[in-house]
């Protein structure tokens, strides 16, 4: 299926690796020039070859920086000529426990997880309305669905900004433009996070890590962890053409891991 969308111009946040790397791959090789930021220069310009490597029809720029911060969201937003495509996509807060938490601590995660993504919004989307097109692409959690209690920063946080995008989304001045907002909620995926967390738990359960990795394997559905590839995959199609219906949505990508009905 053609996507219809080569030659946009697509801003991926967190694009050097993960889920973030997943989207800016498939988008590329649909032929949309893509700028990448992240705060690691070395990894940010090997993702970036990488990129062009795999995807040559592409012009693949790169922004190093903290998206979190004014700074870093403005290196980003210089390096594109204009942003038809949006990928929003921070790491989350660390777990814990509510009665540790300092006023500070709640201020980085709303600021990497909420304040963040809705000031690269309000920077593009009046933009892409006088283009009739645009495309935002939140990354979030399927804590937003079935919150994780060790994760209460980033419950707190990704759900505030799901209801502001809830409500942004319905919008006429913007839906009626073709200017579309979903986001997408990800289980447990096969990225270097999830690696790095599965051996610290790994050691707090007294477990192997190959025997802790596998009975996490084992509680989802599918039998396996989600891999960037597929995840970009959808992003790819919400971005495209034929998704202009599609707005306002949480997809939970999880393996079937979220046992409710709705």
């Amino acid at each position: 299926m053609d996507l219809g969308i080569a030659g946009k111009w697509a801003l991926v946040c967190g694009g050097s690796k993960g889920l973030g790397w997943g989207c800016a791959q498939a988008l590329a090789s649909e032929g949309v020039n893509v700028v990448l930021t992240a705060r690691d220069g070395v990894r940010l310009e090997q993702a970036a070859n990488a990129l062009r490597a795999v995807a040559p029809r592409a012009e693949v720029r790169t922004a190093v920086g903290d998206i979190t911060t004014p700074e870093g969201r403005r290196a980003a937003l210089d390096a594109a000529p204009r942003v038809d495509i949006l990928i929003n996509n921070a790491g989350g807060p660390p777990a814990g426990d509510m009665r540790a938490w300092a006023r500070d601590d709640w201020i980085r995660a709303l600021d990497a997880n909420m304040l963040a993504p809705i000031a690269l919004i309000r920077e593009t989307v009046d933009a892409m309305a006088e283009r009739n097109y645009g495309r935002v692409i939140n990354i979030t959690s399927s804590a937003v669905k079935a919150p994780i209690a060790a994760l209460g920063l980033s419950n707190g946080a990704r759900t505030g900004l799901t209801g502001f995008v809830a409500g942004l989304a319905r919008q006429p001045a913007l839906a009626g433009r073709n200017v579309t907002f979903n986001n997408l909620l990800p289980g447990t995926f096969d990225t270097d996070r999830l690696r790095a967390n599965l051996a610290v738990m790994a050691e707090r359960a007294q477990q192997p890590l190959d025997d802790y990795t596998g009975m996490r394997r084992r509680a989802i559905p599918t039998q396996r962890f989600g891999t960037p590839d597929e995840f970009g995959a959808l992003c790819a199609f919400l971005c495209s053409v034929h998704a202009g219906y599609i707005t306002g949505q949480n997809l939970l990508l999880d393996g079937g891991a979220y046992p409710g009905t709705f």
